[in-house]
């Protein structure tokens, strides 16, 4: 008996519908990237493991994937370094490629490749899938969508502005409101770091403190502790725990933290303007929010970091994020070439439309009327009205094989085809169609024209 066939953990099939629903989210979302004048590009799912390693901190690093080279590729490694069993200098010599992490740093990559092209600022939109070796649960997998939207060669926090008013524009068009915009900025954090006297401890730090919704205070303290953050300086970090108020008291109290450190008050200026612009522009049902402990565990980031919380009646992970990087394309070897973006999570916005029911019901949609087939002679005759249909942006197909009327009826109801069309010997003599609405189960002859208008409308 033959294996049951399967899929790998973390991966999926879609189902018609699923690609629909899916469709629809990605449609809305590009719509507002060109609104905006992001331009579409795309990169390969995999690139050199030069590229990606080291670009996402050590946690990150481990969740890539690595393609095996071509061929024998045990054949060049020496005997020693298969019985020290070191996995990490292994790997090196047998892989030289991987599965992309992300997009943004192919898109660096992409930047420097080809900056001699460009005009900058360059807005680019990019919307393809992505791969980590994380293990999978609700909301997250192994491949997955990211629909990003970057700006690269301006320092200027208009940008910034400019991303939190297309969060809040796709999100209202998918009718999540009342979703949370939060920012925060990797050089506040830099200052907190300083002035408790943790800088060489930077990068624990932030990735300790981005698990605070996961593992709580106290878990991220024990995490702090273990990497080494001494008890003193996790100590003066309580009032980052327990910060209370509206935005401008928070703020308030951390130019009062920072009072000796000139980045993070570097920091609290940007955050400052990004929130008071956004505030006077206005938003349509999105909330932008001040998060003090809002760190996304990304080394790439220099300046202002974002994240999108569903609302608050959904148990989901952020559904987006993003931020300000000042020279991730220095890299390789492109200096001064400072960069912002955003991102959202295709799949889990799904997840979260479909558990508030918010899909529309039209997005399902596919073909509108089904043409019963009696043989040739009426085939014929239909097809020709099916490719009038089709001139008039009406999806419509002949069933194919001459079966009985309760099976191709059958098909039609599964298939959710609202209009089912006889055309038998008496309408082709009458030169009309007999078209009936499965809702109802009325039927009514027309001609050409009248079926048009009729299912049209």
């Amino acid at each position: 008996m033959a294996k049951k066939p399967s899929i790998p953990k973390g991966t999926r099939d879609f189902s018609p519908q699923d690609v629909a629903k899916r469709n629809y989210i990605m449609d809305t979302i590009k719509s507002s990237f060109k609104l905006y004048g992001f331009q579409p590009i795309e990169t390969p799912s995999f690139e050199n493991s030069e590229t990606l390693m080291g670009k996402y901190g050590e946690e990150g690093d481990r969740l890539i994937f690595k393609i095996l080279n071509s061929g024998d590729f045990l054949k060049k490694l020496d005997a020693s370094a298969l019985s020290e069993k070191d996995s990490q200098h292994i790997t090196s010599h047998i892989s030289e490629k991987a599965l992309r992490y992300d997009l943004t740093v192919p898109f660096a990559r992409y930047v420097v490749q080809h900056q001699n092209e460009l005009v900058f600022p360059f807005k680019r939109y990019q919307m393809q899938p992505v791969w980590r070796a994380d293990r999978p649960q609700k909301g997250r997998f192994r491949e997955f969508w990211q629909c990003d939207a970057d700006v690269v060669g301006s320092d200027s926090l208009w940008q910034e502005v400019e991303l939190v008013q297309l969060y809040d524009e796709v999100l209202s068009k998918l009718q999540l409101h009342r979703c949370t915009i939060k920012i925060n900025n990797r050089k506040i954090l830099s200052g907190i770091a300083e002035v408790i006297g943790a800088e060489d401890k930077l990068i624990d730090f932030t990735v300790a403190l981005d698990k605070l919704d996961k593992i709580g205070e106290e878990g991220v303290k024990k995490e702090m502790l273990e990497k080494g953050i001494s008890e003193s300086a996790i100590e003066k970090l309580q009032t980052l725990f327990s910060f209370k108020g509206n935005t401008s008291e928070r703020l308030n109290s951390l130019s009062e933290l920072l009072t000796n450190s000139q980045l993070g008050l570097q920091g609290i200026e940007e955050v400052k303007f990004v929130i008071d612009t956004v505030q006077n522009l206005g938003l349509i049902s999105s909330h932008l929010e001040l998060d003090v402990t809002l760190a996304r565990g990304l080394d790439y980031y220099t300046g202002a970091i974002f994240e999108v919380s569903a609302p608050e009646r959904v148990q989901m992970g952020s559904i987006g994020g993003g931020g300000r990087y000042d020279d991730l394309t220095g890299i390789f070897g492109l200096k001064n070439m400072s960069g912002v973006g955003i991102s959202f999570g295709l799949d889990r916005i799904y997840l979260v439309l479909e558990e508030l029911q918010l899909f529309p019901k039209t997005v399902e949609q596919n073909t509108r009327v089904l043409f019963i087939n009696f043989g040739n002679e009426e085939a014929f005759y239909a097809m020709q009205a099916i490719s009038f249909l089709r001139k008039h942006n009406i999806a419509a197909e002949l069933y194919p094989d001459v079966a009985k009327m309760g099976k191709q009826m059958t098909y039609a109801d599964k298939r959710e085809i609202p209009f089912v069309v006889l055309a038998g010997g008496n309408e082709i003599a009458s030169k009309t169609y007999t078209l009936k609405i499965m809702q109802t189960g009325s039927q009514e002859s027309f001609s050409l024209d009248g079926l048009i208008e009729t299912v049209k409308h």
